[in-house]
This record gives structure tokens, sequence and C-alpha cells, in this order.
């Protein structure tokens, strides 16, 4: 009997949540319990819901006496989930004192929640009141932003906490008023400071950058801060990602892990630097990064490239633009090989890479077959209206479309000033400055406008592309006349 009591015991305990949940009858009451709250809105059949789970879990006990984590299943609590505006699943919004305070943009992994939260929870700025305090933040794995400031109620230490409050999203931030400190920093009156963390320090760059304008404003400080946060080299995660597109950005893939090989994971950064500083020192204008090259598989993928079990770092340039660049040439430990690579691509001598199927040998059918390395060749015609449809070969709606799109190309078969096209976006690039995210996708490509698509936002039948081409195409519809029947006369 005892043994049967244990092993219930123990039985409850491994089924034993952190996550709080929440229903109708007592969301309103148990939210206003918590400073700061994260609450996912989830339905028990969705499969993203069902991948954040276990992240969440960890999330929430590694968070527990810090942030809570609650969930509330929509299929059972309908009215909560209605009065929040929750349409898909899953939905993640922070509270505040009871209150709704926005929606969670973080990551979904339980590094990410944790991270997020903890720079939400407390104040923007943490006050540090002495050296240890001090100390323990500035060893931390992620840099961290100090003001220093000799009266708590300048003008420069209020522009600091605006700042701080702007961007604790995605930075950590502290100030002080000691003065045993602000000696210890060599500032008489007032200034702010930027630390990298201990695992990124190098011999290229100063570990802490100081901000030098005369004049404190939150504007001024947020600008400094986002210009040297990451350094020369920072190391890109699934956490800090998005804040490094946007960007031409050259990325070293490898087997980067500060935890188990920081020694190793320095090298071959300090190889990247290396080579990094001497064409930024030249005025050449490009970011750098090294990532885990696990972490990042699908993205390699992206390049053509595989993240195999080689020692050697696999590197890629993505431009702002969505430009490609890949380093066909194996890494070398000497940095000649991405001496050369850089060169080429700021000497523009590099060929782009396109993710392509092969250019189809015969192309004569009434839909054209699109691929990237066809693609300015067809859609981008100058001399013709095209309509481009995006899709994925899995796709339902696009396999309820093909017989219809076919014959559309068949009714404009003979029109010359017209192109009927469909692209396989799964296994292509999709150019610029065409932007798809679901499938089918449908964009309309005038003649001499190529660089200004429209996307189709109208009905699918043949006779609504018909309508629409009609009103759209640059010159009129020359279209194919359906072959009439004619009933032969029998002579009796």
């Amino acid at each position: 009997m005892l043994k049967l009591i244990v092993l219930v015991a123990l039985v409850r305990l491994s089924l034993a949540s952190d996550v709080l949940e929440f229903t109708d009858d007592d969301f309103e009451s148990r939210i206003v319990d918590h400073e700061l709250i994260l609450v996912e809105f989830y339905a028990p059949w969705c499969g993203h819901c069902k991948r954040l789970a276990p992240e969440y879990e960890i999330a929430a006990t590694r968070l527990k006496g810090t942030v809570a984590l609650a969930k509330v299943d929509c299929t059972a609590n309908s009215n909560v989930c209605s009065k929040y505006g929750v349409s898909g699943y899953p939905t993640l919004k922070i509270f505040r004192d009871g209150e709704e305070s926005g929606p969670y943009e973080g990551p979904r992994s339980a590094d990410g929640i944790v991270s997020f939260l903890k720079k939400q929870a407390g104040p923007a700025s943490l006050e540090i009141k002495d050296d240890t305090h001090f100390q323990k933040l500035i060893s931390d794995s992620d840099a961290i932003v100090i003001g220093f400031f000799a009266d708590d109620t300048s003008t420069a230490q209020t522009e600091f906490l605006k700042a701080a409050s702007a961007l604790r999203d995605n930075y950590r931030f502290a100030h002080t008023n000691s003065k045993d400190l602000l000696q210890s920093q060599g500032i008489n009156a007032d200034g702010v400071i930027l630390f990298h963390p201990p695992k990124l320090h190098n011999k290229f760059e100063d570990s802490t950058v100081k901000y030098d304008e005369d004049k404190y404003t939150s504007n001024k400080i947020k600008r400094f801060i986002q210009e040297n946060i990451f350094g020369i080299c920072p190391h890109m995660t699934v956490e800090n990602k998005d804040q490094m597109r946007g960007k031409d950005l050259l990325v070293a893939y490898y087997d980067v892990d500060y935890e188990l090989n920081p020694k190793g994971t320095n090298y071959w950064r300090n190889r990247v630097m290396k080579v990094a500083k001497g064409f930024l020192d030249e005025g050449k204008k490009l970011n750098f990064a090294v990532a885990n090259k696990n972490m990042f598989s699908n993205e390699l993928s992206e390049f053509g490239l595989v993240a195999d079990s080689a020692e050697l770092p696999l590197v890629a340039i993505r431009t702002a633009k969505g430009d490609k660049y890949v380093m066909q040439e194996e890494f070398s430990r000497d940095g000649v090989a991405l001496k050369n690579f850089l060169q080429s691509y700021f000497d523009g001598k590099l060929k782009r890479y396109l993710k392509s199927e092969p250019v189809p040998e015969n192309n004569d059918g009434p839909v054209k077959v699109v691929v990237a390395e066809n693609f300015d060749s067809i859609v981008n015609d100058d001399s013709k209206d095209a309509l481009i449809e995006f899709y994925a070969p899995w796709c339902g709606h696009c396999k309820s479309l093909e017989p219809k799109y076919k014959e559309l190309g068949e009714k404009l078969a003979n029109d010359p000033n017209v192109v009927i096209a469909k692209m396989d976006a799964t296994a292509n690039d999709v150019p610029s400055p065409y932007e798809v995210s679901g499938f089918p996708t449908i964009y309309f490509a005038p003649a001499g406008r190529k660089m200004s698509p429209k996307r189709y936002e109208g009905g699918r039948e043949v006779s609504d592309f018909i309508a629409y081409l009609k009103k759209e195409a640059s010159n009129p519809l020359a279209m194919q006349e359906e072959a009439k029947k004619k009933k032969k006369k029998v002579e009796l």
C-alpha cells in the first residue's frame, strides 16, 4: 500500500506544471495578482501550440518566482479569448498589473522566452548599489548598457531611463549614482558605457564603448546603443537574429558553442574578425556575425549549404535587398580565402547565389514554367505583361487552381503581349520586390513597370482573371476564339 501511495505521489509530481491555467471563471480575478505575466491562448488541436508546449513549460520552471506564465484553452473558455481578440493559435500576450500590455513578439524557445521576460521584469534599468552587483552585471553573457550619474535628478539620467524603457525588449540596462563606481570608471559627472560580454572580448576592439555626445537625449542614446551593441562580430542566436536582419550581413556558420567550447568558438571567430577589421578600417560597409551551423541549418539550406560534421566555417552573405553570396572556396586558417571572397564582393565580381530548379528544356506550354534562373527573361520581360502564380507542390488550393490557370493560359496562348506563368516558391528563390508568405500567391507585373508588381486579390475563376487582365493589361487582350460546334443537317 505504501509503495502504491509513493508511486501515485511520484506520478503526480512528474505531471506537475509551473504553467498556470486560467479559465473564463477565474481569469480576471487571478490576472491582477501578477505584476507581470505572459499568457498563452491556445487550442489543444493546434500543431504550433503542441510544439510550443514543452518550451513554455521549461521557461515557466526557470522563471518561477520571477515572472509567471499562464495559459487559456480557448476551446473551453471562449469568453476570455473573445474579449482579448484571439483569432489564431497560439496567441501570446503580456499583462501588467491585470491589464493587457501588448502582444508577445519574442522568440518561441525556452531560452528566448526566459531572456525576453527577464528584460521585461522589474524596472527597465536596474539600480546598481555596489561593486559586487556591478561586477555581476558586466560578467553576464549578454551586453549591458550602464548609466553613471552624479545626480539622480539630472536630465542625463532622465533621458537614459527613457531610452532604456524604449529598448528594454532587446537590451539590458542599469544605472548608478554611486560616487565610488563613477570614480572607478573615470567619470566625473555623467556618463553612459556599453559593456560587451566577456565571452566576446577580443584584441580587435575595446570591450567597452563610451557615449561621447555632449548632450544627452533619449534618441541619441538609443542611436549610440544600436550602432555599438553588437561590436565587430557578434554571436548570432535565434533570440537576436531579427535585430541583425535588414542589413548587409556576412555570417560564418560553424560549431559555435560558448558553453562547452568557448576557446574553439573564439578561435574561428578571431580569424573572421581579423579579416573583417581590415576591410572595416578601409571604410567598407558590411556587418559580420558567427552562428551555430546546426541551429541555423534551415538558413544554410537557403544558400545551398549543408550543416555537415566538418570543422571549418561555412560563409555566406545576405544583403538588405535579399541578394545572396556564398563563399565556395574552403575556409583557410590564414584567412586568405575569406579575404579573397570579401574583396570580390566589394569589387562587385561575385555572382549572386540563386536557389533555382533547372531551366526547363521545353517551355512551350500555355503556362510558362518559371525558375529563379529564367525569372528575368520571362516575368521581367519589359515588353510584356505577366501574371505569375507562386505555388507549393503540396498546396491543396494550388492544385485546385491548376486546371483553371491552365485554361487561362490556353485562352491567351496567342496573345504576344501577355505571359501566364507559375513558379514553385519552395524550390526557387523569390526575387524582390515580390513577397510570398502563403500559397498560392499571384502577382501582376505590368510591362514597363516590373519593379512595381501588383498583388492579385481577385477571384480564382477563369472569368475573374480575364476580367482583371482586361482592366489592367497594357494592350487589349487577344483572346483565342473557342471552336464553334456546328450541327450537321441530317438528310432524310
